[in-house]
């Protein structure tokens, strides 16, 4: 129910953790940043802008306060470290994890926030539709290369990551990953829509075969964060119709979150006690929410794990352990996206 705002309530402490969130300089994955940040955590804010996420860093050191009760328990800020990272270039992830890999002790949350909305249509330097690229296929391979750190930082590691409600009129095309022969109006809709459900299919897989490798330590969530009023929803006057950006702004305020109250579900699968004995499921308003049939169909899943390695080039096998051991290697192999741009 869109007017319907839980608060996580979770009192949970991250002094000493290490906190990694794309797109964190703007909207709800500005204000996860925040919160990580007054727990006392070590947050790294992955980002493509420099001077933007610096403008962002220096507003929440100038807007985060602690609590009399925090100060007489000796409790105190956290730290905020920019990284660059640009979704839309392989390159440029496996460069961020890089960096992350080497100069970081431990990973104990990530959270893959970033993402695009229903922009005009636009194929990546790597051959990828861009919503599908920054919303997934960036995430899947950001987060195979930091697992070996987070299995190093385990116990109490969790990965969240941000989907959306419109997942339900999603579908996996298979046979047109990109949506090359998609009609032009609805193809911005059914690309986000696309990069939502595999988001949600990605969690379940994930949390499957680390538990099948008795990889323990390492939850992971997606979720539904809400209507939200950011900078998503720039683009559509030119995908949607004229107009809609006004409309969705103002005419629609009402039931549309603020940053703060849309950030609230990743802030809980990320601390909330109760989440840490839970992983593979999906969330909204802060709590469990059963996923259509559809979004929990196992062979669609396992094959969308299997033609996600194959788009990035990585050989998927069914030990876990080993794949993660080769995954380094062969990530190694992808040149700087010549490889894929044969991909339809």
């Amino acid at each position: 129910m869109w007017t319907y705002h839980t608060l996580c309530t979770s009192k949970a402490r991250l002094d000493g953790k290490t906190a990694v969130i794309t797109g964190a300089n703007t909207g709800i994955g500005k204000e996860t940043a925040k919160d990580f940040y007054k727990r006392g955590a070590r947050v790294i804010l992955a980002c493509r802008n420099m001077e933007k996420t610096q403008i962002a860093i220096e507003d929440i050191k100038c807007n985060s306060f602690l609590s009399a009760e925090d100060k007489q328990l000796k409790y105190k800020l956290g730290e905020l470290v920019f990284y660059p990272l640009d979704l839309c270039s392989l390159k440029s992830v496996k460069e961020c994890a890089s960096m992350i890999l080497t100069r970081e002790q431990a990973i104990h949350i990530l959270v893959n926030n970033a993402g695009v909305m229903m922009c005009p249509y636009e194929i990546t330097e790597d051959g990828f539709e861009i919503q599908l690229q920054s919303n997934y296929l960036g995430h899947f391979l950001l987060t195979l290369l930091l697992l070996p750190k987070m299995q190093l930082s385990a116990p109490g590691c969790r990965i969240v990551n941000v989907s959306s409600v419109g997942y339900i009129f999603g579908k996996i095309h298979f046979d047109d990953i990109n949506l090359k022969n998609s009609y032009n109006y609805f193809r911005p809709w059914k690309a986000y829509m696309q990069s939502k459900l595999a988001n949600i299919m990605f969690t379940k897989e994930l949390a499957r075969r680390l538990k099948e490798a008795k990889i323990s330590g390492i939850n992971v969530y997606s979720l539904h964060p809400g209507v939200i009023k950011t900078e998503l929803g720039r683009n559509f006057n030119r995908t949607i119709i004229p107009g809609a950006t006004f409309f969705f702004k103002y005419i629609m305020r009402p039931f549309i979150k603020n940053p703060k109250e849309g950030a609230q579900t990743t802030i809980y699968c990320a601390v909330d006690e109760k989440a840490a004995d839970e992983t593979g499921l999906y969330y909204s308003e802060c709590r469990v929410t059963t996923p259509y049939r559809f979004a929990r169909d196992d062979q669609t899943i396992k094959n969308l794990w299997d033609y996600t390695c194959q788009l990035l080039h990585l050989k998927s096998e069914e030990n876990f352990s080993t794949f993660l051991e080769n995954v380094s290697h062969q990530i190694n192999g992808l040149s700087n996206g010549s490889s894929l741009n044969n991909i339809e």
